[in-house]
């Protein structure tokens, strides 16, 4: 596929918070060159105006709701959305003893956490991937956990002890997708973008999504949305859990259609 010259777009890791993580922009010429970029905060709507496509930056965080002018172009084959569990020391989080130190700083895993091992006590964990692996490897914690998606994307597949299954750790909504998101008005590039598109993906990125907005999911809301196929099918997975009081009882629900398309399924 030939890129549109000087274009140049934002790649979203949609699931979860990205403080803190890595961000990476597309730039287009003969051919696609990808850039790491650190995570910073969302591009202003005053940056915005006057902008062309060979000058869009990337994006520091995930939105549910994109800027005004933006529009999500294409969502890439999902990754393995689950959790993992990573520790020096045990198997699985069914192995742990009791009153292990778990670490974790995202609020959807530690109600679904605490719904499964009560008596565990978490922890709240910082920093990005290689400073989380360090902090673990100094005995900070007995286990933590991560996206299996981010340790396999950096090649650090061996560190994941166990996946969680996703019934019983649902992930966040898009967790595993990626995303490449563009200003509305550079039609040619969101036309060659839209080829990439892998339409199960797509539909279940935005079905989750459309949850999230609904519920006003954000970093501080420990909510989880999780869609899978079944043939036709898609199954979607909720739960929701008390921000403050984090070991009370999770909500649930699960929802099954055959949305066609990523409006039907929102």
């Amino acid at each position: 596929m030939k890129w549109t010259t000087g274009a140049l777009a934002s790649i979203l890791l949609l699931g979860g918070c990205q403080t803190g993580n890595q961000q990476y922009s597309l730039s287009g010429g003969e051919k696609g060159v990808f850039s790491s970029r650190n995570a910073g905060s969302p591009i202003s709507q005053d940056r915005i105006k006057g902008l062309d496509e060979a000058q869009l930056t990337a994006l520091g965080t995930r939105l549910m709701q994109l800027p005004e002018g933006f529009v999500l172009a294409t969502v890439l084959e999902r990754e393995d959305p689950r959790d993992a569990f990573v520790s020096n020391r045990f198997a699985s989080v069914d192995e742990l003893p009791q009153g292990a130190v778990v670490g974790t700083s995202s609020l959807r895993r530690v109600v679904q956490l605490k719904a499964m091992r009560p008596d565990l006590r978490i922890e709240p964990l910082r920093g990005n991937l290689d400073t989380r692996l360090r902090k673990l490897d100094e005995g900070g914690y007995d286990a933590i956990v991560l996206a299996a998606a981010g340790l396999m994307r950096l090649g650090l597949a061996e560190r994941i002890r166990a996946r969680f299954d996703e019934q019983r750790m649902i992930p966040a909504a898009g967790q595993g997708a990626l995303g490449i998101e563009v200003l509305a008005s550079a039609t040619a590039l969101r036309e060659q973008l839209a080829q990439l598109t892998h339409q199960p993906t797509w539909r279940s990125a935005h079905a989750e999504r459309a949850v999230s907005r609904s519920l006003g999911g954000s970093c501080s809301m420990p909510l989880a949305a999780h869609a899978v196929w079944q043939g036709a099918t898609m199954v979607l997975d909720v739960a929701l859990g008390h921000p403050e009081q984090t070991d009370k009882p999770l909500l649930r629900a699960r929802l099954e259609g055959q949305p066609a398309t990523a409006e039907a399924a929102t």
